[in-house]
């Protein structure tokens, strides 16, 4: 990690007018990068070796009434710019996020928090199709959170115009879609009742509904909702998340709802090495048209995860062994992937 001290400077029409030589603040550097090796079963694989890397960017300093600020910007493969978020926390009045869309915020920061040695069943190199929910996190949004009180955590976020994102000072974006307005909320909850058998249970539920403009077609306004729980005991630990959306469209010509379950367990062998089991499944529901709807493996998307994980220092070797059901929602297209990663971490 590289540490960066900034020195505060102002400028008048143009004219240098003071260089302060107090701290103004910290700026840090992190980054990462990963090598992957994947092997996906009965096709053709041609170049088997990937690369990513990452850069953020985080700032932060102090008000005099002892507020923080901080400032992080993402900078994803080959520099790209990916998106920035500015924070206020005001102490007992909880925090305001201002976020151009990295997914972080709303439901999104919930559509699957089942443990893993790595990651999500559907993230690890063969998604299969499945569907999650987004709410407003992929999206420019504003979000509140509330101080944890209780064991309890509660987010309010906004977006004033659902799917904009990257939007410059001084200037106005549109999506150009008939997403409009967006709403979510969620909440967190560690009831642990000051006992140490229920510290490590956790409960998350959450919503979002965006209006839905669309005069030519059956259009009504998207709604998805997320809910899930996880239990750690010593080295073990299990969740189970359930969530659904509602994409409004009342139009006769397919399905317009999706269904989403998964669970998942981990062990940590020890403080180096971990395993993992996950699965997740996206169901389509709610079909409008009245001919024949197709047998069931046309609607439901399986993905099943075998992985582990094994650090040293600021290195991490992982693997993962997927097995995609369906994919995309083709009968008896089912394909398998192996994928051994070397994350690096600086």
């Amino acid at each position: 990690m590289n540490k960066l001290t900034k020195v505060g400077c102002s400028a008048l029409c143009g004219s240098l007018a003071a260089i302060s030589a107090a701290n103004a603040g910290d700026l840090t550097v992190t980054g990462g990068a990963a090598l992957t090796f994947m092997s996906k079963g009965g096709q053709v694989t041609g170049n088997p070796f990937g690369m990513a890397s990452a850069v953020t960017f985080k700032g932060s300093s102090e008000l005099d009434n002892g507020w923080t600020y901080g400032l992080a910007i993402d900078m994803t493969d080959q520099d790209a710019y990916s998106a920035a978020r500015i924070h206020v926390t005001m102490g007992g009045l909880g925090t305001i996020e201002f976020d151009q869309g990295n997914s972080g915020n709303g439901i999104a920061a919930y559509d699957n928090v089942m443990p893993t040695a790595w990651e999500e069943a559907h993230g690890a190199g063969l998604s299969g199709g499945v569907k999650t929910v987004l709410g407003v996190g992929n999206s420019d949004n504003v979000q509140w959170s509330s101080p944890k009180m209780l064991g309890t955590e509660i987010t309010l976020a906004m977006a004033f115009d659902k799917g904009t994102t990257d939007t410059n000072d001084k200037v106005t974006k549109d999506n150009n879609t008939s997403l409009g307005k967006g709403y979510d909320a969620t909440i967190k909850i560690n009831p642990s009742l000051g006992t140490e058998i229920l510290s490590g249970l956790n409960l998350y539920a959450g919503g979002s509904v965006v209006e839905q403009y669309d005069n030519s077609n059956q259009f009504e306004d998207l709604y998805q909702a997320v809910g899930a729980i996880t239990y750690a005991l010593g080295p073990i630990e299990l969740g189970a998340m359930w969530s659904g959306e509602y994409d409004g469209d009342e139009t006769g010509q397919d399905y317009h709802s999706y269904k989403n379950h998964g669970f998942g367990v981990a062990f940590n062998v020890n403080d180096d090495l971990s395993v993992s089991y996950g699965e997740y499944q996206t169901r389509k529901a709610g079909y409008t048209n009245s001919s024949v709807q197709g047998e069931e493996a046309s609607r439901v998307i399986e993905v099943t995860s075998w992985q582990a994980a094994y650090t040293m220092g600021g290195a991490s070797f992982r693997i993962a062994d997927v097995k995609a059901d369906n994919v995309g929602f083709t009968v008896a297209d089912n394909q398998k992937a192996t994928v051994v990663s070397l994350g690096l971490a600086f």
